[in-house]
């Protein structure tokens, strides 16, 4: 092993989400010098020059410290930190390693999990006494700044923000404004080069009815192409940061890195108005339960289809301790988007509690002849994704509440899926038909009817037009023109 593994982004997002559910506190530090901290894995030496002076001139000079630059430095001194943190009382999570977790309790006996997030020298401490667990942290490596709540955190701008209820601001928001300022600044220094300028005008991400695989424009040379694969990676990571408003068209795009168009990098850089235009959307820690209608969901009796189905669960998980999260999942599927495959495009939008955690867009692998096809490959997508969530939130040590709600707008699907005597039409369909409905045996998940439209996996399908986007996204994120410093409270989603 030769790299150091980073905190992947939804078990940040889940480590927020956490610390609002349980009212615990979160700082962030900086490890300064973080690699010469660990002893060098590595047989490596130097002929000393000039500046060692003349006594050591000439002379073989070996490393013992892991430097930068040294192939082997990141892993060193991520086993050095992970001994540290060892040493601490905290455990390396099997389904996250750079989770650390750690069995705590309040002064009123509450009890719950501190955890340390890792990502290389950057580190989150959630604990309802951070300030101790960061204290002592100090007292073994040198703190850039010190610490601090969080301002930053992998180009994501950190702040507290107030919802109606609060009496302070005490939840905290997640946004890609700065980022997308200084990604949007670079673009037009870019563009000024050849005369041009960034449009800010545009009300959707992409051009109304604009359908990249029907784009026949020139191809571009190598060095176009290299800018376009260039900014493609960072709007995806601007998506990864939260806007997952732009991500279906991100994702679109993404199909054509290896041959880009002309007219492909054109609406990238139409991409590039529409954040300039909307640069603000930030995405809350909102730890409040949805009471959902309780008669929108089907409780049937699988024991003569799925006598033996059940969740597994995993054998080593640690005991649940804290507040228990709700999941929703919104599924949907762009049934033969692609005016050229044929493919559907898959949506996926997941929940803890209020607060998004997952979104997935993507064209399905295979091409289905009708919409219930589409939608049972979307909902076994979604399937396998909440499989993976649910794993990583007992391997946290969070307890799970019941089963999780989820939502799709093709009542065709829903009743496949919820009635057990219902036969499947199409056998090509056989496995996502069969993996969900023993999930919903299992009682993984319950499955509701949503009318078309008011899915909120709409805008992770196809691209919308602005009001039915903007619509969709304000019940998803806040967005404004205006911040908590100008004293203005975020409405409830």
């Amino acid at each position: 092993m030769t790299y150091s593994s980073v905190v992947s982004r939804d078990s940040v997002r889940i480590g927020f989400l956490i610390a609002a559910l349980n009212g615990l506190e979160i700082l962030a530090a900086d490890i300064g010098n973080a690699y010469i901290n660990a002893d060098v894995r590595e047989k490596v030496y130097f002929i000393a020059g000039d500046e060692f002076g003349a006594m050591r001139k000439g002379k073989p000079v070996i490393i013992v410290k892991a430097l930068y630059g040294l192939k082997t430095s990141g892993a060193a001194w991520r086993a050095h930190f992970a001994d540290t943190l060892h040493s601490l009382g905290f455990t390396s999570s099997l389904a996250d390693p750079d989770v650390w977790y750690r069995a705590d309790s309040k002064p009123d006996g509450f009890e719950y999990y501190s955890y340390i997030l890792v990502y290389v020298d950057d580190i989150l401490v959630i604990s309802h006494d951070s300030k101790t667990i960061m204290s002592t942290i100090a007292k073994c490596f040198r703190l850039k700044d010190g610490y601090a709540e969080p301002t930053r955190y992998l180009g994501a701008t950190i702040q507290k923000w107030k919802i109606i209820g609060d009496e302070v601001a005490s939840h905290w928001g997640h946004s890609a404004e700065e980022y997308v300022k200084q990604a949007i600044a670079n673009v037009e220094l870019e563009l000024a080069k050849e005369g041009r300028q960034l449009q800010g005008r545009y009300s959707t991400p992409t051009s109304p009815n604009y359908h990249p695989e029907l784009d026949y424009s020139p191809y571009l040379n190598d060095m176009p192409a290299q800018y376009y694969m260039e900014l493609k990676g960072i709007l995806r990571w601007i998506v990864e940061l939260g806007r997952m408003d732009i991500m279906v068209d991100v994702s679109l795009l993404s199909s054509y890195t290896m041959q880009p168009r002309l007219g492909h990098l054109d609406q990238v850089f139409h991409i590039f108005g529409y954040l300039k235009r909307n640069k603000r959307a930030t995405l809350i820690f909102d730890e409040s339960r949805v009471d959902w209608n309780e008669s929108s969901f089907q409780t049937n009796d699988w024991t003569d289809f799925y006598r033996d189905a059940k969740e597994l669960l995993p054998p080593n998980a640690p005991t649940p301790r804290g507040n228990a999260v709700q999941i929703n999942c919104f599924v949907d599927a762009d049934h033969a988007g692609n005016h050229v495959t044929r493919r559907s495009q898959t949506g996926v939008l997941i929940f803890l509690n209020r607060t998004p955690i997952l979104w997935y867009s993507k064209s399905q692998n295979t091409v289905e002849t009708s919409t219930f096809g589409s939608e049972f490959t979307a909902l076994r997508i979604a399937v396998e994704l909440l499989d993976s969530l649910r794993y990583k939130l007992r391997m946290f040590g969070v307890p799970l509440e019941g089963p999780v709600n989820t939502f799709c707008d093709n009542s065709s699907a829903v009743t496949n899926a919820t009635m057990p005597e219902s036969t499947l039409k199409k056998k090509h369909n056989s496995i996502a038909y069969h993996r969900v409905r023993e999930a919903i045996a299992a009682g993984v998940l319950r499955i509701a009817w949503v009318q078309s439209g008011n899915s909120l996996a709409d805008m992770l399908t196809k691209p919308l037009n602005g009001p039915t986007l903007h619509n969709l996204m304000n019940k998803v994120l806040y967005l404004s023109n205006v911040t908590w410093d100008d004293e203005q409270a975020v409405t409830n989603k």
